[in-house]
């Protein structure tokens, strides 16, 4: 796929592990620090990557996307739902729609996959345009709560109930 406005050539594909040294510097780079690589590691570990992208321009990795597996509750039915995190560009290339392109590619893989939700802790100004929305979190029990914990279904009424509950990985470091 063409990168929007980019004039380059930018290739969404699946993360290959040869990738891997190109996904941490690069997450080290966009978020100033070695957390979201370590906790990229530690989800693979878990064997609970379920969708993985890069983005590649001119042989580089300029972009990348992990979505992973949580446990969710709805009413004491487990819903198949993935957590979007991390998700980066390189900083010389956001505002390109390599960012955008991550998200729905990895959103419809998903679908495609037959996941049921995803929740995104994130920019409440960014996300909401591909149909995240935190009044649908709001109805989930989590560690986060306000306009940046935000959820999309993939089949719609995934989330209907009046009790759900969202339990992240240990990787993330949280208690919910």
């Amino acid at each position: 796929m063409a990168g929007p406005g980019s004039g380059h050539d930018v290739v969404i594909r699946e993360r290959e592990p040869a990738d891997d040294e190109a996904i941490r510097r690069l997450n080290d780079l966009a978020f100033g620090g070695p957390f979201e690589g370590k906790l990229i590691d530690e989800l693979r570990e878990a064997f609970i990557d379920a969708v993985e992208l890069v983005a590649i321009e001119h042989g580089e990795v300029v972009g990348h996307i992990l979505f992973s597996a949580l446990t969710t509750m709805v009413d004491d039915d487990a819903i198949p739902t993935l957590s979007l995190a991390p998700m980066c560009v390189h900083p010389g290339r956001q505002n390109s729609g390599i960012g955008t392109a991550l998200v729905e590619t990895g959103i419809e893989l998903a679908r495609r996959r037959e996941w049921q939700a995803v929740v995104v802790l994130g920019h409440p100004d960014y996300y909401p345009r591909f149909g995240f929305s935190a009044e649908l979190a709001s109805g989930l029990d989590s560690p986060f709560e306000g306009e940046s914990f935000m959820a999309l279904e993939l089949v719609p009424g995934a989330l209907d109930g009046e009790d759900g509950l969202v339990v992240y990985p240990a990787a993330f470091g949280l208690v919910s």
